[in-house]
């Protein structure tokens, strides 16, 4: 299976909303084998003429993409909770 499938999939299996925010939270393998926590947000649904979308890389490195996605998904709370 290629790596782009896996991503693909793990985004769906980890897309969630929350309080108007679409939260795509995912992890990247690097190749010293740590994970890296990345994250998509989406303001607005899909029909919005103007989505608003902000995407972070590395957030922090992690042992497990468990973690990594964990980590991802706290922080996304965090910054939509801290912006309204």
């Amino acid at each position: 299976m290629s790596c782009g499938r896996l991503s693909l999939m793990q985004n769906n299996k980890n897309l969630h909303h929350y309080n108007g925010y679409s939260v795509s939270p995912s992890a990247h393998r690097l190749a010293d084998g740590w994970f890296a926590a990345k994250l998509l947000l989406t303001r607005g649904d899909t029909g919005d003429a103007d989505p608003v979308s902000y995407k972070f890389d590395a957030l922090d490195y992690f042992d497990s993409e468990t973690q990594a996605v964990g980590h991802a998904t706290a922080w996304a709370r965090g910054w939509v909770d801290s912006r309204g």
